[in-house]
């Protein structure tokens, strides 16, 4: 889930969740088959982030899902 409040722009929420997408896909064989919920808890802004399509964005995002992914595997 991507709020608007936290990301304004469209092009923004789609270009997290696409790398939520993609990181997720390389944990696929270590949990098991089900619907996980990714949740966006803070702001990605526009004066960090100046451009949605930035590498600077995308590996943020990254960063943050495979440090999520990971530890919630360290849980199991």
């Amino acid at each position: 889930m991507v709020p608007k409040r936290w990301a304004r722009r469209a092009v923004t929420r789609n270009a997290i969740k696409r790398q939520i997408y993609t990181v997720s896909e390389g944990f696929l064989h270590s949990y098991p088959q089900a619907a996980f919920v990714v949740r966006l808890r803070r702001e990605f802004s526009r004066k960090e982030f100046l451009s949605a399509t930035s590498s600077h964005l995308k590996e943020a995002v990254r960063a943050e899902v495979v440090a999520l992914m990971q530890a919630g595997n360290a849980l199991r």
